[in-house]
């Protein structure tokens, strides 16, 4: 099975690990700053390949910058030498074309059909594409998810990977019906995310083998930013232990709900993203 089955091979490769390719933001809690801590207390090591570094996320009304990029494929050499094998292989934001190209070439590189490969497709929200993201990166994305056994799009994104116009209010059979389409490029799993039913936040959930099920949580607060980077690091750590995947969003999002009530009693800026270091021992599966 697909996670645990390179355990014991080589001398590095003793413990589950997920590779996070996604990028550093020193302050504000998103991206590799959320996923590696989250990862790391439901027992699996995340190594992180960093696509850029932030002094804070984009969000703030200013922040430092460092492209990654050309840096990437020197990085991963000194990985491949080292014999890593991972159990889980995730991707966050990708700021260009080149940047999807080089995380085909990693999945090339260190997936032999045994690590699970967990794709959040970073590309818009609200009906629209982020500023950085052109027709070419938005094809190049679709390339990328025939790659994914677990694919965390939102509803902008799922509309974007499945040519389907954006509106406001799909009903639940509709966005069950584009997780199938979805699935069928590839990923064996499908959950699209965060979707706004008034008092309610719910999640669509599908897999290959037909079941669906949806997700839903009492909102309890605004959503902040790094909000879909817990909720994939999550999902990431439950695969790899072979958690249902089903019950693995169930955590995610009773997590999130968790960490967004604690945020808003601290008075944490939206901005400053879910502290969820004042519940992280809250951070369990339970099976």
């Amino acid at each position: 099975m697909k996670g645990i089955s390179k355990l014991g091979e080589g001398i590095h490769n003793h413990q589950l690990k997920i590779a996070s390719i996604n990028d550093i933001s020193g302050f504000g809690r998103c991206s590799i700053a959320a996923a590696l801590p989250l990862i790391s207390k439901l027992g699996v090591q995340c190594c992180p390949l960093p696509t850029a570094v932030f002094s804070n996320h984009t969000g703030f009304d200013s922040f430092y910058f460092y492209d990654f990029t050309d840096h990437m494929r020197s990085y991963m050499a000194q990985w491949k030498k080292l014999d890593l094998h991972f159990e889980g292989i995730m991707s966050g934001f990708l700021g260009s074309a080149r940047q999807i190209d080089i995380v085909r070439d990693f999945l090339e590189m260190f997936n032999d059909d045994k690590a699970i490969v967990i794709i959040d497709p970073v590309m818009g929200d609200y009906g629209r594409l982020y500023s950085t993201y052109n027709d070419d990166m938005c094809r190049q994305m679709k390339r990328l998810v025939g790659y994914a056994d677990i694919l965390t799009p939102n509803t902008t994104e799922a509309c974007m990977l499945t040519d389907t116009e954006y509106k406001d209010d799909f009903s639940e059979r509709e966005l069950l019906c584009m997780a199938r389409r979805l699935s069928e490029q590839g990923p064996g799993k499908v959950v699209i995310t965060g979707i706004d039913r008034g008092k309610w936040v719910e999640n669509y959930c599908y897999e290959s083998d037909g079941h669906e099920h949806v997700q839903r949580t009492l909102k309890v607060a605004t959503q902040r930013s790094g909000t879909g980077d817990v909720f994939s690091a999550i999902v990431a750590a439950g695969a790899v232990k072979n958690v249902p995947f089903v019950d693995s969003v169930e955590t995610a999002a009773e997590f999130i709900r968790i960490c967004l009530l604690r945020s808003e009693e601290l008075g944490i800026p939206v901005t400053d993203g879910v502290c969820f270091e004042e519940v992280i021992d809250k951070l369990r599966f339970d099976i």
